[in-house]
Order: structure tokens, then C-alpha cells, then sequence
């Protein structure tokens, strides 16, 4: 089989790479392990997708926020940082900017569902499932990708978008500096007895990171990130259980809280690839940028990577270019890294910083937040940040 461009890995980031370079004459060939069923209608996961307003707008015109129920998506007014037992809280509002949200909170499944949607009505995108790659070669004019039924493809560019564990980035000998945070991070959905007001909480503990996503109702996604060894025993509780925990480790804030649907248990592994393109290939998505949940930047990444590279590559492609030169590629790949190195770099800082338990690393904690706190223009620009495009 022949195509113009290969993409492993048919997740948001991927699904919408194909979207994006639907319809201007290339042929687009998505593969990916799961079965057809898994793609068209994903399972629940339990994680929440905190969107800035320009990821909504690419959303938007990649045809995938009209396939989103209006009940999935909460608003995510104003953000608040604490630490420790302190009621002090470092407070980012969407009023600092002149907007009504900092973003949106959308769960996980819908927006693969969403995009399989948006993706499946594209004729010159072929979708193969249950398939994977069980090795390639990189030529001069392409990529020959040998499947593990025994089927070849040749592409002129190969797109790796199979995670930040990707199995394509490690074939085609990129490397990447993993950092394994130690942690494990569970996610589930709780009601609540007070209101959250549509507040997102990062909540710094001593020996715990506490988060609260607010959910449309008196509901909201709680994350809470322990070692294994001490999450192991709230896997095993049981519902009522489990909630009073929850309770207590929120320090009562949120009131009475009840567990709604299942727990989904998660590691935390950092990933930034050495390089995110090479001869006739690139990396997007997590296969790229692999973000710590804790900036809440991981899919708004993604989604600025399959763009970037969508721009270089149809710019090439309308100027009857290589789609698959070192140019156009080097290009995405420079302005990636540039967006994404300085977050990455502080978001590992502050991972870094709140999880020292030491009582100096403490007082640094909370001389910190204050000291931002105080700095209101701090403030505006991050608001500002998230806002764009409000």
C-alpha cells in the first residue's frame, strides 16, 4: 500500500492530524491497536480535559466541538493554588483577563469520540485497527512500515502519535528523557455537599497533591496522587469508605462527598523526546510532549503539535514541496520546542518544589504563592495566557 502520509496512533492527537489534512489531495492512512468498536465509541476513563479557549477554536474548526453533548462540557471559571493546611490560596480569574472562564472541562472519551466522528467522514482518510508496527525503514524518497499481519506500507512521511510510551519514537531511534515522578494518580468522579463554583483546585498537601476539576452541578473530578504503595489501600476500599476518606483528606472543605461511577488509577511519567522530527518522520502528541497533569497543559499541547506540523506540511504541499523534506519538518519542530520546552521545564521545577517535604522547601512553598499572589500583573498574564482566543 502506498499513501502520502502514515500516522501510528489514532488518539485525539492523531485523529486530529488526519482531520486537519483531510481534503487538500493527500492520502492519510491512521493506524492503531484497537478494534474499531474501542475507537467509534471509547470507554470511560475518567479523566477530565481542561481546554484553553484556543483549543476550543481548533476544535471548532477540525469539527469536533459540535459533536459534544452540551451536559459534557463545564465551564472553568477561576483557578485557585493552596499549600498544606493553609486556607491561602494563590487565585488565577478569568475577570483578571476580561472573560467570563478560564476554559473548559470536557471528559476524555468525549473528545475521542468526537474526533473518530469528525475523522470518519473523511474519504481520503483510511483507518486500519487492530494493527501495528512491527518494524520500519527509512529511505530516501519515504518510509517502508512492516505491519505484524504481514502487510507493507510506503509513505512519504511517517507521523508517530502512539503515546509518550510510543513504540514508533524508540524504531525510529529518537530518544526521550522520561522522568518517573514515583507517583501514582487516581481519578474519579464525586458529588458534593457545598459548592465548588466552578473553581479548579491544586491543592499542595504534605504528602499528598490534591486536585478538584469542577464538574457541571455540585459535582466534580477529585485527583489525588500518592505513592503506590499508600494508594494501593484506597483502591481496595469500598464506596462508603472510600468517600469519608476523600472527605477527610479534603479536610471537610466540599462538605459530605459521595464516590459517582468507577476509580481509574494512572502513573506519573514525565516525557519530553530529544527531537520531534528526523528523516521522513515527526512526533506529535504525547509521543512528543508528555506533560505532568499538574499544569493541565498535556492535550492543549497535543493539539498545537498536530497543527503546527499540519501548517508546515500543507504550506509545503501547495507550493508543490516534499511533504516529507527536512525543512518543513525542522520548521514544526523548532516551533514546538519552543512553545513547549519553557512549560515543561517549570512544570517539572514545581513538581520538583511541592513535593519536597523538608521545612524549608515548605516555608518556600507558601513564600511563593504569596509572593505571586501579590503580583497582580503575574496574575493578568496567566490569565491572559488561557484566555487567548476568548
Amino acid at each position: 500500500m502506498n499513501v502520502d502520509i502514515a500516522i501510528v496512533g489514532a488518539g485525539p492527537a492523531g485523529l486530529c492530524l488526519a482531520r486537519s489534512l483531510s481534503g487538500h489531495g493527500l492520502s492519510i492512512l491512521l493506524i492503531d491497536r484497537q478494534p474499531l468498536a474501542a475507537l467509534a465509541e471509547p470507554a470511560e476513563d475518567g479523566r477530565e480535559i481542561a481546554l484553553t479557549h484556543a483549543s476550543r477554536a481548533q476544535m471548532q474548526a477540525l469539527g469536533l466541538w459540535s459533536r459534544i453533548a452540551a451536559e459534557d462540557v463545564a465551564p472553568l471559571r477561576d483557578a485557585q493554588v493552596l499549600n498544606g493546611p493553609s486556607l491561602f490560596a494563590l487565585r488565577i480569574e478569568a475577570g483578571q483577563a476580561d472573560a467570563q472562564q478560564l476554559g473548559y472541562l470536557v471528559p476524555n472519551q468525549a473528545i475521542r469520540r468526537a474526533a473518530y466522528a469528525a475523522v470518519a467522514e473523511c474519504a481520503d482518510v483510511r483507518l486500519m485497527t487492530e494493527s501495528a508496527v512491527a518494524a520500519l525503514q527509512v529511505e530516501r524518497n519515504g518510509v517502508r512500515l512492516s505491519l505484524a499481519n504481514g502487510d507493507e506500507v510506503d509513505a512519504r512521511l511517517l507521523v508517530a502519535a502512539d503515546s509518550r510510551f510510543s513504540e514508533t519514537r524508540r524504531m525510529l531511534g529518537i530518544g526521550a528523557r522520561m522522568q518517573d515522578f514515583g507517583k501514582t494518580m487516581l481519578v474519579c468522579r464525586m458529588a458534593h455537599e457545598r459548592p465548588h463554583q466552578q473553581v479548579a483546585w491544586e491543592w499542595f498537601g504534605y504528602g499528598q497533591t490534591l486536585a478538584l476539576l469542577p464538574l457541571n452541578g455540585d459535582r466534580s473530578s477529585v485527583v489525588l496522587t500518592l505513592t503506590q504503595r499508600e494508594m494501593a489501600p484506597l483502591q481496595e476500599m469500598g464506596e462508603e469508605a472510600f468517600a469519608r476518606e476523600i472527605e477527610r483528606r479534603f479536610d471537610r472543605r466540599l462538605g459530605g462527598m459521595r464516590l459517582l461511577g468507577a476509580r481509574h488509577v494512572y502513573p506519573l511519567v514525565g516525557v519530553y523526546a530529544e527531537r520531534f522530527a528526523g528523516p521522513r518522520c515527526a512526533l506529535i502528541g504525547d509521543a512528543a510532549v508528555g506533560m505532568h497533569p499538574v499544569t493541565a497543559h498535556g492535550f492543549n499541547f497535543g493539539l498545537q503539535s498536530q497543527r503546527r506540523l499540519a501548517e508546515e506540511v500543507l504550506a509545503t504541499h501547495r507550493r508543490g514541496g516534499d511533504i516529507g523534506s527536512a525543512w518543513p519538518l525542522q520548521r514544526y519542530a523548532l516551533a514546538h520546542r519552543l512553545a513547549t520546552w519553557p512549560l515543561y521545564q517549570a512544570t517539572s521545577a514545581i513538581v520538583g518544589l511541592y513535593n519536597q517535604p523538608s521545612p524549608p522547601a515548605r516555608l518556600l512553598r507558601n513564600a511563593g504563592l504569596r509572593l505571586a499572589q501579590a503580583m497582580p500583573p503575574l496574575r493578568r498574564a496567566i490569565a491572559r495566557h488561557l484566555t487567548q482566543g476568548a
